[in-house]
């Protein structure tokens, strides 16, 4: 399993990483430090990429830019938003737009282990 982590803190991304390898010792990634740099990565490896998190507050392009640009490219994409903006507005918007769920920053094990059951991850 591939997943594309995004998110303009390479601090966020790291977080991610090891949360997401505890429960998954086999997960590879790639990694994206802007909106664009998630949308190329995304374009340039789609058959192999399963899952993608992504941050909405990005540089360059946002995290709302590249969901759409990347549900354009695929509309069966997971991208699971994660964020310290989950106002309502912005949770139902990303969720409208086709993300599969929206978890508020900081990561946990037991957030990822909800992905898990709900079949997502």
């Amino acid at each position: 399993m591939t997943i594309l982590v995004s998110d303009d803190s390479m601090l966020a991304r790291m977080s991610l990483k090891k949360v997401l390898s505890e429960l998954e010792p086999s997960i590879e990634f790639l990694e994206a430090s802007n909106g664009q740099e998630a949308i190329d990565t995304y374009k340039a490896h789609k058959n192999e990429i399963s899952l993608v998190f992504l941050d909405l507050t990005m540089p360059i392009k946002t995290g709302y830019e590249a969901l759409e640009e990347i549900l354009a490219c695929n509309s069966e994409a997971k991208v699971v938003v994660v964020s310290a903006d989950v106002q309502p507005k912005a949770k139902e918007k990303v969720l409208a737009a086709g993300a599969k769920e929206v978890i508020p920053k900081p990561i946990s094990s037991e957030k990822m282990k909800d992905l898990l059951l709900k079949g997502i991850i």
